[in-house]
Formats: C-alpha cells, structure tokens, sequence
C-alpha cells in the first residue's frame, strides 16, 4: 500500500509547492485588473457603437473565444521577441530594451490579460445594460456628462452585477495558470511537474498541487461571497 500511494510524501511536498503559489495569484490577480480595464473599453466600444472601432472589438472578441489559451500563450511568448526584434531593427524603436533580459512572467501576464478581457468584456456589457435606462435618463436630466454617468451611476451598479461572474473568472485564471510552465515559469503546477519528474511520485505530487488549487478555490469563493453579501446589504439599504 505504501508502494501504491506514499502519504508521507505527499503531505512533504505541499511545503515545497506552495512557496510557489504567490507567483500563481500574482499572475491571476494582476492580469484580472489589466483584464477589467479591457473588458470595459470594450464593452463601452459595443454599447455606444463606435464606427471602426466595433469592428475590431468583435474581431478581437471572436479571435480570443475562438482560439485555445495555450495557443495564445505561446503566440504572446514567441510573437513578442519576434515583433520587438522587428522595431529594433527595421525602425529604430525599443534600442535600449534588451528583449532576452525580459522576464517570462509579463508575456504571461499579457496573454491572460488579453484572453480574460475578451470574456469580461460581454460580462461587462450585459451588465451595463443592465441598469435601468430611467437612471441614464435622471442622471443625463441633472447635467452628467457621459464619463460623469459611468463613473457614478452606471459602473457600480454593473459591478453589482457583475460580481459573481468576475468571482468566477478569477477562480478560473487560478486554475489556467496551470498553463504557464509550458513557457518555462515555475509556479505551483511546475514545481509539481519539477518533483513528480525527480521522484517518479506523479500521483502524491497531483494529489497534493489539486489539495493546494482547491483549498486556494475555496478561500477565493468564501470572499466573493462575503464581499457580494456586503454589497447587497448596502443596495438593500440605499432601497
């Protein structure tokens, strides 16, 4: 039985690997703020119907749903050098960059901020539309301008709204991150890949990196919820 499954490694090797989970919400974390940022310009792109600029959300949209993570993270991790390379080159631009000094963990953090944006971009936008249209009324009424009207009436209300799917998309970019040792940076996946492939203990380590995804999982959940609980505690009150 000890042969089959060696408990006492397992329970060894969550130390090890989880030193390695702040880089993990660290990517999470940060490419979801850069993400929200893209979904909301793009949102606004689709609802105002922006000439031109339509065009190339829905393109940039479809691109994203329509094409794997992993491809884009290797399109980001090879296509950058590639382009910068270019600008050095042909224009000048960039000469004081050294592209090979560049860390690995901003093409990650591009890669799933341009993927998640083109999710929480129809997140976004839905709730957005989900204020109702006598408060854009009201507001326009006492002299707010468009910039005045997001900012104060309708993008909190939509972040209301919004709450429980952008909980959601958060626990999911955890658990996506799983993707990025394919690009050669360590974190709580690829220092399980590192130990199982030392050991030959594949089992204990997947064992123990899903009990780390899944506790992280659960104390994310436990916060979106209390901080959506709080918030409806204040709509209730403003009611």
């Amino acid at each position: 039985m000890n042969y089959f499954f060696d408990t006492r490694f397992m329970f060894e090797s969550i130390p090890k690997i989880i030193q390695y989970l702040p880089i993990t919400l660290e990517i999470a974390v940060a490419s979801m703020v850069i993400a929200i940022i893209i979904g909301i310009f793009t949102a606004l792109i689709k609802i105002y119907k922006i000439p031109v600029l339509k065009q190339i959300s829905w393109i940039y949209v479809s691109f994203i749903r329509g094409t794997p993570l992993l491809v884009q993270l290797y399109i980001t991790y090879y296509g950058i050098p590639k382009v910068l390379n270019l600008f050095q080159s042909q224009y000048g631009l960039f000469i004081n960059v050294d592209i090979n000094t560049i860390s690995t963990t901003y093409y990650a953090l591009f890669a799933f901020s341009i993927n998640l944006g083109a999710y929480l971009s129809e997140t976004i936008r839905s709730a957005i539309e989900s204020v109702d249209i006598g408060q854009f009324e009201a507001a326009e009424s006492i002299g707010m301008n468009h910039i005045q009207l997001m900012l104060k009436i309708v993008l909190p209300q939509a972040a209301l709204v919004a709450l429980p799917n952008l909980g959601n998309t958060l626990i999911s970019t955890v658990k996506d991150t799983s993707l990025i040792f394919m690009i050669s940076i360590i974190d709580v996946m690829g220092e399980a890949q590192i130990i199982g492939a030392r050991t030959l203990r594949f089992f204990e380590v997947y064992i123990a990196v899903s009990l780390i995804y899944w506790i992280t999982c659960v104390l994310l959940e436990r916060c979106f919820y209390l901080l959506e609980k709080r918030l409806r505690v204040y709509e209730r009150s403003i009611v």
